[in-house]
Parts: structure tokens; sequence; C-alpha cells
């Protein structure tokens, strides 16, 4: 793309119903445009190839673009794109002809604006009045592409030096714990789902109430085991009862559904006695499997059908005492 990095530019706003990008500096570099607005680590969606395509000179670019925008070619496009998480500079990088002939307007219909990252909050005002703790992994994976796949905010957040200012908000939250002190709560969290069900168990402690059971799972016990010590102390104290399940510590893996179907019969009682339950996490497979746990354990303790097992969570869905908040 001939593009320098130290180059600036305006921008004026054409619409009066769109407003002008308040995170954008005036002028503007097309290097900071580049770092911290437009998200190029992100993997491009077929639009992009549409796009993409209207600007290439070069003919074997051109077919393969055209190509791509193709139902027939969906197929190798997800194996090009998709499947190893190819970015948007790796594409670009790809069709160098065509990249070169892209006008720098059309940069802000090619390229999507970098998405702001929400995590739970993971600790509580009670106990921390002056801090926010967050509690995130940084993500890194390895694909058939040489260099590795890496989360633009976790792996930003982690070169950081401590005293470097980090812009964020704090906005509500969707799960909305119990204010009785009495009621029993049962918490699953695997990884660091457990965060938001930290925040609460620590406005807890603070008050000194128990009735806190998390089911905590991860990988390994030695490298993933998030919050151990603190998790300790608090069932040393009475305040937590945790039940943990490592998946790969074992030939068999060990998930927290699994955990939940072994300790039926404490859950059946804990939700026919008010109890409310939580889950958060990944939301892939897990909140499934989780809630199927759940429905088996209401047929094997309350002797219902598998509609009357659904039906139950239902009603507890519908007043709030089961709640999920999940995220891909």
């Amino acid at each position: 793309m001939k593009l320098k990095d130290d180059n600036f530019f305006h921008i004026q706003q054409q619409d009066l119903d769109i407003g002008l990008p308040d995170t954008l500096p005036q002028p503007c570099s097309v290097q900071y445009l580049v770092q911290h607005y437009l998200d190029i680590n992100s993997v491009p969606r077929r639009s992009f190839f549409e796009l993409l395509s209207y600007f290439a000179d070069n003919e074997l670019e051109k077919e393969k673009l055209e190509e791509f925008c193709t139902a027939e070619g969906q197929e190798e496009l997800y194996t090009y794109c998709n499947r190893v998480r190819r970015s948007i500079l790796e594409v670009l990088q790809d069709f160098p002809h065509t990249s070169a002939n892209i006008p720098f307007e059309y940069l802000f219909d090619l390229i999507p604006v970098l998405q702001p990252r929400s995590f739970s909050i993971a600790s509580s005002q009670k106990m921390y009045s002056d801090e926010i703790h967050v509690l995130m992994a940084v993500v890194t994976y390895k694909t058939k592409m040489f260099k590795p796949r890496l989360g633009v905010c976790s792996t930003w957040l982690a070169g950081m030096s401590p005293g470097t200012i980090v812009p964020l908000w704090v906005k509500k939250g969707t799960i909305a714990f119990p204010t009785d002190p009495a009621c029993p709560v049962v918490m699953v969290g695997p990884g660091t789902g457990c965060a938001p069900f930290r925040s609460f168990i620590q406005e807890r402690t603070v008050a000194g109430t128990g009735g806190n059971t998390l089911y905590f799972g991860c990988r390994n016990k030695d490298n993933d085991y998030y919050c151990q010590d603190e998790w300790t102390a608090l069932v040393d104290k009475g305040l937590l009862n945790l039940i943990t399940a490592f998946s790969r510590d074992q030939d068999d893996k060990i998930y927290v559904q699994h955990k939940i179907l072994e300790s039926k019969l404490m859950l059946w009682n804990i939700l026919e006695n008010g109890g409310w339950f939580y889950v958060a996490g990944n939301a892939k497979r897990m909140p499934d499997d989780v809630k199927d746990a759940v429905k088996q354990v209401i047929m094997d303790c309350g002797s219902k059908s598998e509609d009357e097992a659904e039906q139950y969570i239902h009603k507890l869905e519908q007043c709030r005492r089961y709640q999920a908040e999940t995220w891909s």
C-alpha cells in the first residue's frame, strides 16, 4: 500500500447522521490510524475480498479474489483465511499488486475498527475500594501459519509496564446476584469465567457470609489454577465450598459438568432450598454441557422426566435464579 506512516490527514464530516470518530486526533497520522484504530489483525470477512477485488489490476490476483467471492470458492476461502486465522495484514501482503492500488479513503471501508474488549470485574469495592481487578488470560495459539496467533488486547496489556495508563470505562454487568446474605449461591466458572464470581465472593467475605459454592475448572492444577491461594484460604475459613476439575491432569478428561454430576445431591438440595445458579465462561460448549448436567441432576434427584427437568430450569431462568454470562 502506497502509504507513509508519517503522513497526516484530517477527517471531515460528510453525513450529519454519522459522527466523526472521537478517538482519532485531528490531524491524525497514518501510523496512529493503523496502530490505534484499524483492526489489521482481525480475520477478514467475505465482504473484504469483494471490495478488495475492485482495486485489482493484476490478472492472477484479481482472478483469485473474485473466486473467493463466489459460492464455489467458499471452501477454499475458508481454508485460506478462517481455518488458519489469517489476518487482514497478511492478506494484503499476499496480494501486493492489489494492495498498492487501494485509495487511502477506502481504508475505512475495507478494514474494520478495533472493537473494545469487555472484561468482568474480578474484585469487590468493599474489599478494594480504589482498585479494579481483571482476570485475563493472554491469548496465544498456533495454526499452520508461521507466526503464532496473538490476542490483540491481552497481548497489548501483557506487554505494559506497571504504572502505564490504560483507557477504560465501567458499565453495568449482565449478572445480578441475590441481595439476601442467607441465600445459597452456586457458581460455575471454568478458567477466567471465575472472574465475576471472585468479586461476589469477596463481597460476601467482607461481611463474613458463607453459602458460596464454586465449581472451578482448568487444564492443569500447576499451570492455570487461578486464585488458588485465595480460594484455599476461604475454604479453610468455612466461607467457600470449592469443587475443582483439572481436565488434563489425568488420562480421562474431567470437566466441571462431571463434577456437577458427582455432587448432584448437594446441588439438588441447594436448588430446592432457594439457591441461585450461575455459569460464566467460554460460550462454545461449556454452558450447554453444564445445563445438560444440571438437567440430569434434576431428573435423578427430583425424579422428574426430561421435559419436567427442562421446565424446572426454565422457571429458574424466569426468576433469574439461573443465569449465564458467556463470551466467545
